[in-house]
């Protein structure tokens, strides 16, 4: 059971990809961006790109910021005093800007997120920091959606969890098949809004601006 708990923990923080991999050097990052403008067929020396290692190693420090942070510290701190309220709270049109794990080409949409409150609430900017956190990692849309609710499911232990990002992927926009107007949608859906269809439907309402 322990290492079942450990997996668990490991897939809410993302530290099981990258325990045996050394981080290079900023100056080993920088000469393989110089390596990938020559394979293009460009020269790096020149002068309007003599810079521009650095000015990509600094923006993937901004792209990919979440494998520094654990999404559970932002949910710790929860409160009891809501007069009573146990209805479902709903957080819609969150931006996301992510990358795809597959080609590193953005993913860019909305990320709306729900759950039914069990005695305990968090702070509504809470949920949309866990977004960005997995957000700024390399991902997939599956995955990214199954960990935000991962993560809202052990730290809250709500009645349930609901889960949905809408975003197009830009390699299927820019490359590929070039389906310009494509967008994928992705839900997860745990507890009560598993369970009882009208609560599902009222989330989806919800996210449509439809309530």
């Amino acid at each position: 059971m322990d290492a079942v708990i450990k997996k668990l923990d490991d897939r809410v923080s993302g530290r099981e990809a990258n325990d045996d991999v050394r981080r290079p050097s900023r100056a080993e990052a920088e000469a393989a961006v110089r390596t990938l403008i020559c394979w293009a067929g460009d020269n790096p020396g020149r002068e309007g790109l003599r810079e521009t290692p650095q000015r990509v190693v600094k923006a993937y420090e901004e792209f990919f910021a979440g494998y520094g942070q654990d999404p559970r510290q932002h949910l710790t701190k929860t409160f009891s005093e809501v007069e009573g309220y146990d209805d479902m709270i709903v957080v819609r049109d969150i931006d996301i800007e992510s990358h795809c794990e597959h080609h590193m080409l953005p993913i860019v949409g909305m990320a709306h997120v729900a759950y039914l409150p069990a005695g305990r609430v968090v702070g509504l900017s809470k949920l949309a920091r866990v977004v960005e956190i997995y957000a700024r990692r390399l991902q997939t849309q599956e995955s990214m959606t199954a960990q935000i609710a991962d993560a809202i499911e052990a730290a809250l232990e709500p009645r349930g969890v609901a889960v949905m990002i809408d975003a197009a992927h830009q390699c299927m926009t820019t490359r590929g098949v070039n389906k310009k107007d494509s967008y994928t949608v992705t839900t997860q859906l745990r507890g009560a809004f598993l369970e009882d269809e009208r609560l599902e439907r009222r989330f989806f309402e919800l996210v449509r601006g439809n309530a």
